[in-house]
Parts: C-alpha cells; sequence; structure tokens
C-alpha cells in the first residue's frame, strides 16, 4: 500500500534533552517523509504553553492532506528566535492518529539554527539505504566534528581542551595545567563534540559529591595532624560522608592480599604458574613450608601454583627522585581450604643479594612491608593500564571512529552508541582533573604522571582486542580459565563469563538480524571504513588498536561479533570491576597504597610498626586520594541493559533487546546465589551494579 490522499492527524511528541541549557525558546519546524510523499512544513507550538523545556516532553497535533501509511523520517528545522536558542533533542515520535501507529525516531543531538536535519524510522544498511545523499552529508559532516589526536605536547592539549573546559573549570575549581608529552598513547577525540557533554543532571551531581568529600577532607585536616600516632589512627578519617573502605578490615591478612588478586580491582594479571622464572630467586626450599608438604612440581601439576609478574613496571619514572617504584614478582599457593595466598614476593625484577625473596616466615612487619611495596606496583599498573588505558582511552578512540564512520540509521552505531555515553566528557574532565603536571595522580603517587604514561606506552605495542580486550581468551592465555582451577575463588572470572556470555549472546542475535549473508557485511563500506580506521596506525591518524579480527577487514559476522562483544564488555563490565572497587581499596593504605615514602626492605630485617607509619600516604594525601576514588566509585548512570539513549526501534530488534535483559536478569539471579554461599561475596558484576558505559 501507498499513500492515501484523505486527511490524516498526527501526534508529534518530543523530548528535550537533561543537557544544560538543552531547553529553547525558538521556533521548530517538522516535515513527515513517506514513501514517495511529504506532509507540508508545520510548526510545533502549543498556545500559552512553554514548550521545549530542559528533560520535559512535549505533545503537538498536526493536520495534513497527506495520509502515509508509513512515517519512513522526519525533516527538522529551527529558526534563530528567541531568548534561548540552544537546543538538545532526545527523540521525536510521530503517531498516525487514525492507524494509531507510532514511528520513534532518536536524535540525541543539538538542533543548530537554520540547519536541516534529517531521521530516520529505519535501521539500514548504507547500500540499502533509500536517502543515500543525506546520509553521506551528515557523515561528512560528523567527520568533520569528530577528530582523531594522538596528544603529543602541552601546547596542543592547552589549545584543543581550555575552551571547551572552561565551564567545566568554573563549575570544579579546576585548573588547566600542561601535560607531558602523550605521543605513543591511544588515539582520542581532538575537541570534545557538543553532544557528548554531560548532561545537567549527571553534571550537577558529580560536583556536588566532590564538593561534599572536599569539604569533609578539610575538615579532617584542620582537626588532626598530618603524621599517623599509630594504627588505629588511621580509621580515624573513615567518616560517614566517606564510609569505611572494606580492604580496611583486614590489617596484615595474607588471605585477604591472595583475594586481591582475583577478586578485586586487578583481577586479570594472575597467571597459572608452570616454571618459576630464572629471574625469581625462589627455591625449593624456601616455599616448602607453604606447599602443605608438596614440592614444587606437584604444586604445579596439581594446577595450585600461581605467578604475577610486573616486568612492565621495570625502570619506570617517579614523581620525584627520592620515591621508588618496584616491578616485582610474586608466587601464590591455592590451599586445600581454597585460599589464594601469597608464599614469595621478590620486590625487582633481578635476583640479587639486595633484592631477597620475602617470605610470610620472615619477621611479621617485614613481610608486610614487602606485600605494600609489592601492592603499590599493583595500584600503578591498575590506574595506568587496567583502568585508564585498557577502558578509558582505547574505548574513547574506538567510540570517535564509530561517529565518524557509522551514520545515524547504521544498526551497529544504534547498538554501541548506548555504550560511549559521557565517554569523551569524563575523559576530557580527567584530562584536567586528574592526570596533568601537578594534578591529583600526579602528585599522589609514586609513579606520577611520567610514570603512568611510561608503561601506557608500553603496553601499546602487545595489547589486543582479540586477546587481552576478549576476556576468555586472556584467561586461556593466562591457564586460569578451566573452571577445575582456582575452583570456589575466582568470583572475579566466574561471574564475568556470565555477563561475557550473556553480551556475546547479544551481539550474535542483533548482528545477524542486519548482515544474513556475507555480501551484506562486505557491501557495507561504512562498516569497512570503520574497521580500517580501527587499525589504522597513530602515526597516519587511525586508532592504532592490534588484534582487530580480519585485521579490520570484516569477512565474516564471527569476526564482528568478537569485536563489538569486546567493546561492549569492555565499556560495562570490564569497566566496572575496574573502577568501582577503588575507594574500598585505595582507601586502605596497608593494604593498597598508591604512594609510599622512603625504601623498601633489602634484606630480612625486621621492620618497626614506626617505619610502617613513616611509609604510608599521611592523612592530607591519604584524604586526597580517598576523595578521588570515592566519588570515581559511585555508580550515577542506569544499569546495563536499561540504556541511556535507545536507538534501536526495530521490532525484530527490540526483541532481541528483551532477551538480552530478561539473559542479565538471570546472570543477576545466579550471583546472588553463588554470594550467599561465598564467604566473601563479590558483587561488583551484579548486572544492576553495572552502568552501560565508562560515564565515570
Amino acid at each position: 500500500m501507498g499513500s492515501g490522499i484523505s486527511k490524516a492527524s498526527y501526534t508529534i511528541t518530543v523530548k528535550t534533552g537533561d543537557q544544560k541549557g538543552s531547553g529553547t525558546d525558538v521556533n521548530v519546524y517538522i516535515i513527515l517523509h513517506g514513501k514517495g510523499v511529504q506532509t507540508n512544513e508545520c510548526k510545533l507550538d502549543n498556545f500559552f504553553k512553554n514548550d521545549f523545556e530542559r528533560g520535559e516532553v512535549d505533545r503537538f497535533s498536526i493536520d495534513s492532506e497527506v495520509n502515509m501509511s508509513e512515517v519512513q523520517r522526519i525533516e527538522l528545522r529551527r529558526d534563530n528566535c528567541g531568548l534561548y536558542s540552544n537546543w538538545y533533542l532526545d527523540w521525536i515520535e510521530v503517531t498516525n492518529k487514525k492507524k494509531s501507529i507510532t514511528y520513534i525516531f532518536p536524535a540525541m543531538k543539538w538542533i543548530k539554527a537554520n540547519g536541516r536535519y534529517f531521521f530516520n524510522h529505519h535501521t539500514c544498511l548504507p547500500q540499502d539505504d533509500l536517502f543515500l545523499e543525506t546520509r553521506k552529508l551528515e557523515l561528512q559532516a560528523m567527520q568533520a566534528e569528530y577528530q582523531l589526536q594522538v596528544k603529543t605536547t602541552p601546547n596542543i592539549f592547552l589549545e584543543t581542551r581550555k575552551l571547551e573546559l572552561q565551564a567545566m573549570q568554573a563549575e570544579y575549581q579546576l585548573q588547566v595545567k600542561t601535560t607531558p608529552n602523550m605521543a605513543g598513547l591511544p588515539a582520542q577525540v581532538k575537541t570534545l563534540p557538543e553532544d557528548e557533554k554531560f548532561s545537567f543532571h549527571y553534571e550537577a551531581n558529580f560536583a556536588l559529591e566532590g564538593i561534599s568529600l572536599k569539604a569533609e577532607s578539610f575538615k579532617l585536616m584542620l582537626m588532626n595532624k598530618c603524621e599517623w600516632e599509630d594504627f588505629e589512627d588511621v580509621k580515624t578519617v573513615y567518616t560517614k560522608a566517606f564510609g569505611v573502605p572494606e580492604s580496611s578490615k583486614y590489617f596484615n591478612d595474607d588471605a585477604h592480599f591472595g583475594r586481591q588478586r582475583i577478586s578485586s580491582l586487578n583481577s586479570l594479571l594472575i597467571e597459572l604458574c608452570t616454571t618459576i622464572p630464572q629471574k625469581f630467586g625462589v627455591t625449593e626450599d624456601m616455599i616448602k613450608p607453604f606447599l602443605e608438604g608438596k614440592t614444587i612440581s606437584q604444586a604445579m601439576d596439581g594446577n595450585k601454583l600461581f605467578i604475577v609478574d610486573l616486568a612492565i613496571l621495570e625502570d619506570c619514572p617517579t614523581q620525584r627522585k627520592d620515591l621508588v617504584m618496584t616491578c616485582p614478582l610474586a608466587l601464590f599457593y591455592f590451599n586445600d581450604d581454597k585460599k589464594l595466598m601469597p608464599i614469595a614476593i621478590q620486590l625487582f625484577q633481578q635476583k640479587g643479594p639486595t633484592n631477597p625473596v620475602f617470605l610470610p616466615s620472615d619477621p611479621e612487619y617485614t613481610w608486610m612491608s614487602a606485600k605494600m611495596w609489592y601492592s603499590l606496583a599493583d595500584s600503578t599498573y591498575h590506574q595506568a593500564l587496567t583502568h585508564l588505558n585498557y577502558t578509558h582511552l582505547m574505548m574513547e578512540g574506538i567510540s570517535v571512529a564509530t561517529k565518524r564512520h557509522l551514520a545515524l540509521p547504521h544498526p551497529i552505531l544504534k547498538l554501541l552508541d548506548p555504550h560511549f555515553l559521557y565517554l569523551m566528557a569524563i575523559d576530557s574532565l580527567a584530562l584536567v582533573a586528574l592526570i596533568n603536571r601537578d594534578g591529583i595522580i600526579d602528585t599522589n603517587s609514586n609513579a606520577g604522571i611520567d610514570g603512568h604514561f611510561d608503561i601506557m606506552r608500553k603496553s601499546m605495542f602487545f595489547w589486543k582486542l582479540d586477546l587481552h580486550g576478549t576476556l576468555p581468551e586472556d584467561l586461556k592465555s593466562r591457564g586460569v580459565l578451566d573452571p577445575s582451577i582456582l575452583t570456589g575463588a575466582y568470583h572475579m572470572r566466574d561471574d564475568a563469563l556470565l555477563l561475557y556470555d550473556a553480551i556475546k549472546t547479544y551481539v550474535e542475535k542483533y548482528v545477524l538480524l542486519y548482515y544474513s549473508s556475507q555480501n551484506s557485511l562486505t557491501a557495507d563500506y561504512e562498516l569497512q571504513n570503520w574497521g580500517a580506521e580501527l587499525v589504522k596506525s597513530r602515526d597516519d591518524g587511525g586508532v592504532g588498536i592490534l588484534g582487530v579480527p580480519g585485521n579490520g577487514i570484516f569477512n565474516t559476522t564471527d569476526q564482528l561479533v568478537i569485536t563489538l562483544t569486546a567493546i561492549i564488555y569492555t565499556c560495562s563490565a570490564g569497566h566496572a570491576a575496574a573502577n568501582f572497587p577503588q575507594y574500598d581499596e585505595y582507601g586502605a593504605p596497608f593494604n593498597y597504597p598508591y604512594y609510599l615514602s622512603g625504601v623498601p626492605p633489602k634484606d630480612k630485617s625486621p621492620v618497626t610498626k614506626e617505619t610502617i607509619l613513616k611509609t604510608i600516604p599521611n592523612r592530607d594525601t591519604l584524604l586526597q586520594i580517598m576523595t578521588v576514588t570515592k566519588v570515581l566509585s559511585e555508580k550515577a548512570t542506569k544499569s546495563l541493559g536499561d540504556f541511556e539513549k535507545q536507538f534501536i526501534v526495530d521490532q525484530k530488534a527490540v526483541k532481541v533487546v528483551e532477551e538480552f535483559r530478561h539473559s542479565l536478569r538471570e546472570v543477576g539471579k545466579t550471583i546472588e546465589s553463588r554470594n550467599k554461599k561465598r564467604k566473601y561475596p563479590y558483587e561488583w558484576l551484579l548486572p544492576k551494579s553495572i552502568p552501560n558505559a565508562i560515564s565515570i
């Protein structure tokens, strides 16, 4: 059926966004397009009502001589009249009153004066788009707005970030400072586009949380000395505003130290140990007392011996010459009580008389000191790589390429975009608030900015999307994929695999809706251009991601599914596991220090309590670390599957989304059931606790 000639009435429902300044007083006009027909331009206006206010939903009724069997797309424009002219549009729904059919048109963008905007109801590949020329023009505009850049000098940083962040500086009371040379790091967006900025609600909550905690920190500093009097004195900073970090409940506890390796912030480092490295000075006699009567060979044969090697931190620069950064190796034994126990720690890579292997049988605070200096390296690796590089920055480059090459009607853009919410905005804020010279990370960590960037650069030579970014392959490469290994203890792995499988199934079903044949995949030039930019060298203006299946040329749906699953998992569950336990760990300076003074022990001589207290960060430094990690640990957006940006409107695709949500509910039930049986529940990967995107 085509279009009739009888009159028709349409209800136009408009949702204005929640961004700061998104409401408008301008005149807005709409044209409805069907197959070969269109309505006249109609003004959207309700008499005696202030339409298009921030966060509001408005409904308008228009009459037309054209009664469309299907509204395929809408054409929108606004003028520049009125006191407030900016307008951020979330979405528009068009309902044919007579037919009672509603068509949804997601927008999620700023509508600028005197431009014409087209929004399609249909999701379609470029080779099937009836409005191809308009699509190409819109994509060209996106490519001009979303540009990739590797930050290389302080001048570039200042020029590209200063203007767009002036408003943030005023609100957050931040100061723009120069950043070190970032050459060799991931590609990021050159200038933050307007459409990527925080909503007013999110920005206000973020600011209020930070202001409240800063005030609490200031009060605590005025009331107390900067240096610690004893171990109990540290607990005085755990006020009601902050709360008690979970890790602080354990003091010099080997079992807790072991749990940190498999159920905390950095749970994807541990490897099954099949041989003791030559550089690790461990001997049979040293660790025999901790192997429950087994030899090293027997412990290895029973898959009970594990190792972490933080060699990437060797020669890591430090913030000051008097600060030390370790690059340790640690050996762990999984005992018959299903506890992963540390049994040997060497704080630097090359064994020698001043670099002994520390053991649980060493003097109490000597062993504790060794664990603290190990954890310093672990927390530095976590912050620089697990958290910042492998989630925030890697995914930012991918998100920019996505916006540059996949048009709004493209199904893969609709699939991925909800998982990029606020990513560019939070990274832009971090480059001013956290990652700058003399900023929070620089002054409150041993490695400082130069050290963090040093190991980030190293990681860019080996991190691969289909290995390190693909959970089952990552676990397999470290010998810990099999559930018979670390059974009942590796909670992060066990829960994460449920989520990975749910996401992969969702992606597979969704992809097959639009790529039913190989030809449809290879003919999709937008997708192929996207893949090409993902793998293109950063020196040549690309994202420079290693390990993209097919080297960015997607010949099979399996290649595409692996890529998309890795991206969605990293932006949701991967980031959640790396981010949200931060306060519970970093707030406990004896268990997870980010800053340590003095020098690590060089022999087995007893370490005193006084030395431990002088080694951990003082009150001022700890409060700064606590304030930042507390804010970063707060979830402020919707849970996985409950999308803030709902671009998916095709009925078959909506059904796939509903199936995904059902699957997540089942995963949640399974994890909750597991946690009831676990002595130490792991709640960071409950689907309700995982945001859709890296938005904090």
